[in-house]
């Protein structure tokens, strides 16, 4: 995972993303470089257009956390539905048991 955060790092700052920047990066981070990976990294990311690859990812990750937003939501109403209910049958439940004292 580190040598695409160096890779984005570099495209952020406006700098050529090739094996020697990857690789000083790295080395910068105190991370032990590893020259097939980064020789692989900047091999897959030859004429991808990163900005592009960026928000695609942005707008698939919006896409999937907000039905799970909206499902938790549905998840708390429910739940406090079901509180309510057992509240009101806990009630009931001792307003009968108080009428039998006395009944």
């Amino acid at each position: 995972m580190e040598y695409i955060y160096a890779a984005m790092l570099l495209h952020k700052a406006g700098q050529k993303v090739d094996e020697a920047n990857v690789k000083k990066v790295l080395e910068a981070a105190q991370v032990k470089v590893d020259d097939a990976r980064a020789k692989a990294l900047v091999a897959a990311l030859e004429g991808v257009n990163i900005e592009e690859a960026i928000e695609k990812a942005a707008v698939a990750q919006v896409a999937v956390a907000a039905p799970v937003a909206h499902g938790e939501h549905k998840a708390e109403k429910v739940d406090e539905k079901k509180k309510v209910a057992e509240e009101k049958k806990s009630e009931e439940a001792a307003a009968a048991g108080l009428g039998a004292l006395f009944g």
